[in-house]
């Protein structure tokens, strides 16, 4: 491929690394014709010891070797008929038998015809059956003509890998000219066709990318809302939101464009700032080793305490739902070390994605933390997912909306939310956490009243599917739950 490669590039000015790159591929002209005239058209069979990869006409001995074998009926039926005509036997026949081989089959009625280089070989009632010098070496040739042609082409391929070898070093150099030309013509095209933007690059903490999208992501959905991110400095934000609304996302979206950036790639962004980075930090999703006797929690606590023990401020971190493998207060102890961890002993540029609401009492604490959330909009007892992230917090977790999406039955999600409301009245947080120091456990911001009892089970009715008697039992259901109140 290399000559229209080349020629492909006749009347361009190319960039100097392009040009580089072209330059590796000159000079491989006799090489290019050895092979063409040698190999034979794909498919070429995957074993050398297969043959049949030789091209005809490349060599003469090989070809004769292949003729005997392809063509061997066709000799043997010529020397029939020469010997027919040489002897005046009409009736003469060449014929073969697993016991003598090939022969030379005469009639008792035309033995006085037979000539004296005949040898005798065999005597039946009515023929009697010949062999001759020139008939001994075709069978012979037969024979060995598969073997022969075999061995020939092995010869002649390792001729062939003697020349390749011989420019081994030139050969790795315009493979690797190949890889970075297809690395660079469909990086090009890719930003062309999806408008892909070219970064910036500096030697500072700088991060930010405005109209940011995920380069996989917004290939299989009808339309991607973009996101912007800004973490220079050294800016941790932690994201908020419900499950399915694009929080892990929006964290590998960031990480592939400064993966792509620091490739020399384009991003899919509008615009994209970023600062070099040393290394790129992730612990997203959940799996276990139970081979090695590691838990699923196991294996999370391994992967972030590599990342608390590698980063620095010259990191991007990206971690998703830490701490949520265990007990509650233990899961939100951890989560709240690691910000504060990463916030002032690493100092990366951080995406840290939590469903520990109280982890947003650190925007106060910690100058580098920043709260963000992916937006939903509630709307007829549901919600609609607007995947766009926003400053502040998710008013609420959503998840038993979440699970009623996935198809959890009515009765599972109505009594989750009248257990939700008991425990968020009796056990609320932010009444059981004590205030520390610094780096100690945390102090908690007040947390919006809880819904009643009422507005629990209104909300988690689906009105829309009420017959008129279902409706007005509802009404009902509600004013005694209000009954014993307007007592008081």
């Amino acid at each position: 491929q290399a000559p229209g490669l080349l020629q492909a590039l006749e009347g361009l000015t190319p960039p100097r690394l392009v040009a580089d790159a072209a330059a590796a591929l000159h000079g491989f002209d006799t090489l290019i014709d050895t092979l063409t005239r040698a190999l034979a058209e794909d498919p070429l069979p995957l074993l050398a010891r297969e043959g049949g990869f030789v091209r005809a006409g490349y060599c003469p001995t090989l070809d004769g070797y292949r003729d005997l074998a392809h063509n061997g009926l066709k000799l043997l039926q010529d020397m029939e008929a020469r010997e027919a005509e040489r002897t005046g036997i009409s009736s003469l026949r060449i014929r073969y038998n697993k016991v003598w081989g090939y022969y030379i089959e005469v009639t008792n009625t035309h033995l006085g015809k037979v000539p004296a280089d005949y040898v005798h070989r065999q005597t039946t009632t009515s023929t009697q059956r010949f062999s001759t010098p020139e008939l001994m070496t075709l069978e012979r040739d037969l024979g060995a003509a598969e073997a022969n042609a075999l061995a020939r082409e092995t010869d002649l391929f390792q001729d062939l890998v003697t020349q390749l070898t011989a420019q081994t070093e030139r050969l790795l150099l315009a493979a690797d000219a190949f890889a970075f030309l297809d690395v660079a013509t469909a990086s090009a095209l890719l930003a062309q066709q999806h408008r892909y933007t070219r970064p910036l690059l500096s030697d500072d903490r700088t991060f930010v990318i405005q109209g940011g999208r995920h380069p996989v992501v917004e290939r299989r959905v009808p339309t991607f809302m973009a996101n912007g991110c800004d973490l220079t400095g050294g800016q941790l934000w932690l994201l908020t939101g419900p499950n399915m609304a694009g929080k892990s996302t929006f964290l590998r979206q960031n990480a592939l464009m400064a993966l792509m950036a620091h490739a020399g790639l384009f991003v899919p962004a509008d615009n994209a700032r970023i600062g070099v980075m040393d290394r790129i930090f992730t612990r997203i999703g959940a799996a276990d080793d139970l081979a090695r006797g590691q838990s699923t929690f196991m294996v999370e606590m391994v992967e972030t305490a590599a990342i608390l023990n590698g980063a620095t401020d010259r990191s991007l971190v990206i971690l998703d739902e830490i701490g949520r493998g265990t007990a509650t207060f233990d899961g939100l102890s951890i989560a709240w070390a690691c910000v504060e961890y990463l916030a002032k002993r690493c100092k990366s540029r951080a995406l840290f994605a939590t469903h520990y609401h109280e982890l947003t009492a650190l925007e106060g604490k910690l100058p580098s933390v920043s709260c963000h959330h992916v937006a939903v909009q509630e709307w007829q007892n549901d919600i609609v997912f607007l995947h766009e992230v926003r400053k502040g917090v998710s008013p609420r977790s959503y998840g038993i909306h979440v699970g009623r999406l996935a198809g959890l039955p009515p009765e599972v999600t109505v009594r989750a939310g009248e257990v939700l409301a008991k425990l968020e009245r009796e056990a609320a947080t932010s009444e059981k956490l004590v205030a520390v120091d610094q780096m100690s456990l945390f102090s908690q911001p007040v947390l919006p009243p809880a819904p009643s009892a009422v507005e629990t089970r209104l909300l988690a009715r689906a009105l829309d599917d009420l017959s008129p008697r279902q409706a007005q039992e509802a009404l009902y259901d509600l004013r005694k739950m209000l009954a014993p109140r307007k007592a008081v």
